[in-house]
């Protein structure tokens, strides 16, 4: 169908709207916003900035994507918002330019982020990702694919969270949070890997059963972090996707990465 706008909407002249747009009423489309085809603006919704999103994206209302960063530092220039393919902003999320000019807070495809949630300036967030209510990613976080973070899951600034990873609701991640773990508590520990999540995406009984190896050994073991991933190293399946998955996360992460419970 061709785009349709609600008289009551606004759309400045110099925003990019693709075929099959929906914009309702109240909505605010501002200057230089690109809108991919089939994207839909619910009433009173908004986009602003130097923002784009992909096809098929829906935004609902009083959402507001790529507004002006809350980061202190910011000094001007013309920093924004990309966003890829099918992704949901539920009501009064909120998606924040990055701080840099010429830097993007950068978000993925078929992604969901339900109600009251936040995005912080210079995330990055990969695709396949499920935010409950009122979650709040501080900025400069990445979120890698596949994660689900429950309602009121807070992750502090500059952390990572690995695909297939979950963090817990109401918990608050200050450190990186592994591939394929369960993270719970304030501040978070990680409980348990993933099973459940994992068999929903497919995985056989042995890569299973290598996560868990994964996991008995850096969090059941007793041993400190650098004997863990040692001993990670020399496992007989060490040069397996999930082996080499954690070993690669472990070895770039800047904040640690998270325990398990004391």
């Amino acid at each position: 169908m061709p785009t349709k706008i609600h008289p009551t909407a606004i759309v400045e002249s110099t925003a990019e709207l693709g075929a099959d747009v929906e914009i309702g009423p109240f909505a605010y489309v501002g200057d230089g916003v690109r809108l991919g085809a089939g994207t839909r603006l619910h009433h009173h919704a908004s986009v602003e900035g130097n923002t784009q999103l992909g096809e098929a994206c829906e935004v609902f209302p009083y959402a507001n994507i790529g507004g002006k960063t809350q980061d202190l530092k910011y000094k001007g220039g013309n920093p924004g918002v990309r966003i890829g393919a099918r992704n949901v902003f539920r009501e009064y999320f909120t998606i924040h330019a990055a701080t840099n000019d010429g830097d993007f807070t950068t978000v993925g495809n078929d992604n969901t982020f339900l109600a009251y949630g936040h995005i912080a300036h210079d995330c990055v967030l990969g695709s396949h990702i499920v935010t409950s209510n009122s979650v709040m990613l501080a900025g400069h976080v990445i979120i890698d694919d596949h994660v689900v973070i429950g309602g009121g899951g807070g992750v502090h600034q500059f952390c990572r969270v690995g695909a297939h990873a979950m963090l817990s609701a109401m918990a608050k991640l200050v450190q990186d949070l592994p591939p394929f773990f369960i993270a719970d508590g304030t501040p978070a520990v990680v409980r348990a890997y993933n099973k459940v999540g994992l068999e929903r995406r497919g995985y056989t009984a042995e890569q299973l059963e290598r996560v868990r190896q994964i996991y008995r050994v850096l969090y059941r073991e007793k041993l400190n972090r650098t004997q863990a991933l040692d001993k990670l190293r020399a496992h007989p399946s060490a040069d397996t996707p999930e082996f080499k998955w954690v070993l690669d996360f472990a070895a770039k992460s800047e904040r640690g990465i998270a325990p398990g419970p004391v």
